[in-house]
């Protein structure tokens, strides 16, 4: 059953990520990206990896998704058709693409992939406590560095997004 709810899932992932890349409006390309990463937050939770299925579908099929809506609203594209690449171009596209499939069939198909089983279960809090940990092996660092990140990014968005209101009105 898990192997027929793989295969769904990825069917459905494969079928919005080339109707994302290759629809020509840009917010019908958004949307079918929100579904792709809806995708493998469902990968995720088919191999019971729900902490991580829930900061995806938090993160990015919520976050970052509702960014890129944001910023496509805010700069009056909603309805801009992106324009087709060239067919040299596109042909050098396929052929990488082509290339790259067969480079990850082949490690597939040649690595022996041995099921380790694992008894020990980690739950939310050991991952909490890890994460806020300063000991060794803690993450408090990284995780304040991407708060000043997210801190950052926030502040230019809001600066790109007021434009030219920012400007000094004595100057006129």
């Amino acid at each position: 059953m898990e192997r027929i709810i793989f295969y769904i899932i990825a069917i459905i992932m494969i079928v919005f990520a080339v109707a994302a890349v290759s629809n020509r409006k840009m917010l019908r390309s958004v949307i079918y990206l929100l579904f792709v990463l809806v995708g493998v937050a469902g990968i995720f939770f088919l191999i019971d990896y729900n902490f991580l299925a829930a900061v995806q579908l938090t993160v990015y099929a919520g976050g970052i998704i509702v960014l890129m809506i944001f910023s496509v609203l805010l700069v009056h594209h909603i309805e801009l058709e992106l324009e087709l690449a060239k067919p040299l171009k596109q042909v050098i596209a396929g052929i990488t693409c082509l290339i790259g499939i067969g480079v990850v069939l082949s490690t597939i198909y040649t690595h022996d992939f041995n099921v380790v089983e694992n008894a020990n279960t980690t739950t939310t809090a050991d991952i909490g406590s890890k994460m806020l940990s300063y000991e060794a092996g803690g993450f408090v660092l990284p995780f304040e560095v991407v708060s000043i990140l997210l801190l950052a990014a926030m502040v230019g968005a809001i600066i790109i997004a007021k434009g030219k209101k920012l400007v000094n009105k004595t100057e006129d």
